[in-house]
């Protein structure tokens, strides 16, 4: 079975890595070629730079392709590859009837959600914003429609509640890997036994810089998950004065903590230093605790530190 990989970001490495071990353990899967993103301008300089699939496929000696549109170009292109399968991880590109017509056993998609739950481009932060005590990982066939398609394998898993993106993402990708060989090695049993998604189906939208913006209206426990979810990007911002400030770590503190007693401030006060728990500020309900922070152009800081040089940080707002 000749399969051809589409993705581009770090979580779907592992997967393309798994393809790889595959064939080299000759069971019976060769890893025909990569489709990824074209290169992205990074840095002062602009120096453009590779996806993190398609700097793991050059190690690997996979052919690449990186097209900017899925026109009849790239369709020629991935024909050349005498494809069977598609496989799928955060590509980011839709496939439509005529590319996906290249691949006489259709194509499968590696989405991290229990669908229909959160399908669409962020699935991984919804969960977190949304404070769920479980996710999971589907591996669907592509239809028309973004994220329908019959579940080939599904797992679920608990959340702690103090995931970020950034540690959620790193499990998923080698759990992820895992069901994908699996899946491979079984694919005409389980292609058989797919079965359609049950449930009332939710979205998720694409994330954007903005969304880092914190609302010290919203609760301690909101600000809390925002900030989670938005690690490692777009990070969570606020300011302080005409300073830009970027929130990086905290935690809710808890209800019987002295100060949580203690009258409500306006929302965005800088209330205290606890010695325990970090700068405190007031939220819309509840204390946020915050223990890493960075002014925008400056290192990023423990609050010990970050207080050190900030001598009118103690009773400002913030927002």
């Amino acid at each position: 079975m000749r399969i051809v990989f589409a993705g581009s970001p770090a979580i779907a490495v592992p997967s393309l890595k798994k393809i790889s071990s595959l064939e080299t353990e000759n069971k019976g899967i060769t890893l025909a070629g990569l489709i990824t993103n074209p290169d992205s301008p990074r840095g002062r300089r602009g120096e453009l730079v590779p996806t993190d699939v398609s700097a793991a496929a050059a190690e690997l000696g996979v052919p690449q392709l990186k097209p900017d549109k899925l026109n009849r170009e790239a369709r020629e292109a991935v024909s050349l590859l005498k494809p069977d399968l598609l496989v799928s991880f955060a590509y980011g590109k839709i496939f439509g009837p005529r590319f996906l017509s290249l691949f006489p056993l259709g194509g499968i998609n590696i989405h991290p959600s229990l669908l229909p739950k959160y399908r669409g481009a962020s699935p991984i932060q919804a969960a977190i914003l949304a404070g769920d005590s479980e996710s999971g990982i589907c591996i669907q066939k592509l239809f028309k429609e973004m994220d329908t398609g019959d579940i080939l394998l599904r797992e679920s898993f608990a959340l702690s509640g103090n995931e970020t993106s950034l540690s959620l993402s790193e499990a998923v990708s080698h759990r992820a890997a895992e069901m994908l060989g699996e899946l491979l090695l079984n694919y005409k049993t389980l292609a058989e036994e797919a079965k359609p998604q049950d449930g009332s189906a939710s979205y998720c939208y694409q994330i954007k810089k903005e969304d880092g913006l914190i609302n010290w209206n919203d609760s301690a426990v909101h600000i809390y998950a925002q900030l989670r979810a938005f690690t490692p990007w777009p990070l969570c911002f606020t300011r302080n004065g005409n300073d830009l400030l970027f929130i990086l770590e905290a935690e809710k503190l808890k209800a019987d903590h002295p100060s949580a007693a203690a009258p409500q401030a306006p929302c965005g006060t800088v209330l205290a230093a606890d010695k325990e728990h970090g700068i405190l500020v007031q939220t819309g309900q509840g204390i946020l605790a915050i223990k890493s922070l960075q002014f925008s152009g400056k290192k990023a800081l423990d609050w010990r530190s970050f207080l050190n040089g900030a001598r009118n940080f103690m009773g400002s707002h913030l927002g």
